[in-house]
């Protein structure tokens, strides 16, 4: 797997223009390039960005250590970078990657930031994807009186009739030109599709995916 060819990363960061701190470093904020879920957050210098431009995976300067890591060259789980940016003060930069492994954290964890006080719970990503989330929680752990869960019991038949009955109400909101009510029929229906992915056991990354492949 490579760094996506449509993007030359040497042209995204001028290394220059950044501004590092008086250490000669500056934070760089990892985001999954498909839900924008923040997965992690490490430092780099000059030469570690560099590194990261030329090689189209994450490098950062450890602190602690005193010397370059390469995210994952251990574990496996690199970072393969989408897009690079930097702030209004460029004094901060944001890399958007795709996760070999899904595994971020060295904990075995998604994304550094899955802790909540004491507990601990996935990190918030899109809208979407949070709520297909809950929707596979309510597939695989039933609750009394669940809507969803009336769905999931229903199969095919239940799930599709829904989806043909969302699709009608948003053609019919879209003709009488009703925003309020195109937002509401439009949400419906994206909530029933996604029952229908849980369903069938099919990723919403999935369907993120080839979104992002016709994008090309």
């Amino acid at each position: 797997m490579s760094v996506d060819e449509s993007i030359d990363l040497h042209d995204a960061v001028p290394i220059d223009r950044i501004k590092y701190d008086d250490r000669g470093l500056v934070p760089a904020i990892i985001q999954d390039y498909l839900d924008g879920t923040v997965l992690m957050m490490a430092w780099m210098n000059s030469q570690s960005l560099q590194k990261t431009l030329d090689t189209g995976e994450t490098w950062f300067w450890s602190r602690s250590r005193q010397e370059f890591w390469h995210k994952g060259a251990t574990s496996g789980h690199t970072q393969h970078v989408k897009d690079i940016r930097y702030d209004c003060d460029s004094d901060a930069l944001l890399v958007t990657v795709e996760q070999v492994g899904d595994i971020a954290c060295h904990t075995g964890a998604r994304s550094c930031f899955h802790q909540i006080a004491t507990a601990t719970a996935a990190p918030p990503a899109d809208t979407l994807s949070d709520l297909y989330q809950t929707i596979c929680d309510r597939r695989d752990a039933p609750q009394v009186g669940s809507y969803t869960q009336s769905l999931f019991a229903g199969g095919d038949n239940k799930i599709l009739k829904k989806i043909g009955e969302e699709a009608v109400e948003v053609v019919m909101a879209c003709k009488d030109d009703r925003p309020n009510e195109i937002a509401g029929e439009v949400a419906d229906l994206f909530y029933h599709t996604l029952v229908a992915l849980a369903h069938h056991r099919v990723s919403i990354r999935d369907v993120y995916r080839e979104l992002q492949s016709r994008r090309k």
